[in-house]
């Protein structure tokens, strides 16, 4: 975690005219850096398992910011089709949905029979960014279209409970995975936990990891100002917003729970896009619990000020896949709460609150939550709050926020990388 402060931040503009639904449920804003790729830059080719999802347009825009020309491709899990994605172009390979692992076992199957369709976008690349594991099987069978082959570098932000699983399933995925991995010159992740954990432990690669954190990509100087003052008043009611991928049944069990009990003390708005298998009919299932609101989609990154800024608290917990991925994550919603002067509640037996608590931050609660949980709130006061947020906001801002200087850096790193010489232990 780099600790300097940067005052020199440049700017990304964003285009209005078309976005697009998130995998998450926030409406993604269509970057675009501020100046075009020079002439002779790095190719590089970015193939999601999702073009809708938040993190590829992120991604995509810190490479163009970092003086990349990116080319974008994959599938989607909306229904709308995506031609393009941060301001690049993007081939749509076609829809498939969340859930649904035989399907997408198929979709890319379909695909890899018609890949020679598809040779000029491995040919006029220099590295290809495979986002999971059914990129990384396409990626793999495309660059091999050309000579020499493009650098081949496998992107992994989050580890599929699958990838964990101990039966035949799990050790048929994590043999392909790690034969794949044979031809990657390197490893892209968000966390050093599924390095710790997953990568160095289970899969035993020996190649470079990188880590890229999931900072605020900066839009423009109003949005993200050199000092973030408070505009909350410290007091109840006490607002926690929980944003982003609404995944987690046990934290709404939780929160609902918290509210009830504090007789009005406490209330949580939530926005994002619920995911309909573990939930059914979110707004129905919140609809008459009182202190709890439910608000829709957002713009992703327009919105963040205005929402972040709104609430007291910034729900970091998420149980989805508890002792696996959501134990190693730090998630999106971390540092974007983080740059808007939220105060973040995180498990502290867990990734995310092993890094606060590195920090000096937040509200860090033991595995009992629903006591630990209740019992903060019956003791706070305004002038503990004050001062749990002015921790917060006396971060530096290259804390939370990825300056042009890291997005150059990660270019240059990228056309750096050689080919692999990976092995195992």
């Amino acid at each position: 975690m780099t600790r300097q402060d940067n005052t020199s931040l440049e700017s990304y503009s964003v285009s209005n005219q078309e976005t697009v639904v998130g995998a998450v449920g926030n409406t993604v804003g269509n970057y675009s850096a501020t100046e075009p790729p020079r002439s002779g830059a790095i190719r590089i080719l970015v193939l999601a398992q999702d073009l809708a999802d938040a993190a590829i347009h992120r991604r995509v825009a810190m490479l163009r910011a970092g003086g990349a020309q990116v080319t974008a491709a994959g599938f989607r899990r909306v229904p709308q089709p995506i031609e393009s994605v941060a301001g690049c172009a993007a081939l749509d390979f076609g829809q498939t949905l969340n859930a649904k692992l035989l399907k997408r076992i198929i979709s890319v199957a379909q695909k890899l029979i018609s890949l020679r369709r598809y040779q000029a976008l491995f040919t006029d690349t220099d590295v290809i960014i495979a986002r999971n594991l059914d990129m990384l099987v396409i990626a793999t069978c495309g660059r091999g279209h050309r000579k020499p082959q493009p650098v081949l570098i496998y992107e992994c932000l989050d580890i599929h409970r699958l990838m964990l699983d101990r039966g035949p399933v799990g050790w048929i995925l994590r043999c392909i995975e790690r034969q794949l991995s044979l031809r990657a010159a390197a490893i892209l992740t968000s966390s050093p936990a599924f390095v710790n954990h997953y990568f160095r432990r289970i899969a035993r690669l020996k190649i470079p990891i990188r880590l890229v954190e999931n900072k605020v990509l900066p839009i423009n100087e109003k949005t993200t100002p050199n000092e973030i003052s408070s505009s909350r008043r410290p007091g109840p009611p006490w607002v926690i917003g929980w944003f982003g991928m609404i995944r987690c049944t046990r934290s709404l069990r939780l929160l609902i729970e918290l509210t009830q009990q504090s007789q009005g003390a406490v209330q949580v708005v939530i926005r994002g896009k619920p995911l309909e298998h573990l939930f059914g009919d979110f707004e129905k299932a919140i609809g008459n619990v009182p202190g709890v609101q439910f608000l829709g989609p957002y713009r992703n990154p327009e919105d963040l000020p205005s929402i972040y800024r709104h609430v007291h608290f910034n729900w970091a917990i998420d149980m989805f896949e508890a002792g696996l991925n959501s134990s190693w994550l730090l998630p999106n919603r971390l540092y974007e709460g983080g740059l808007y002067g939220a105060v973040p509640i995180a498990l502290l037996s867990v990734e995310t609150g092993r890094l606060l608590k590195k920090l000096g931050l937040g509200v860090l609660l033991t595995d009992s939550l629903a006591h630990s949980l209740r019992n903060f709130f019956t003791t706070l006061t305004p002038q503990k709050y004050r001062d749990l947020e002015t921790a917060v906001l006396s971060m530096p801002r290259t804390t939370w926020l990825c300056s042009r200087n890291e997005s150059a850096a990660l270019v240059k790193w990228l056309g750096s990388v050689g080919q692999p010489k990976a092995s195992f232990d």
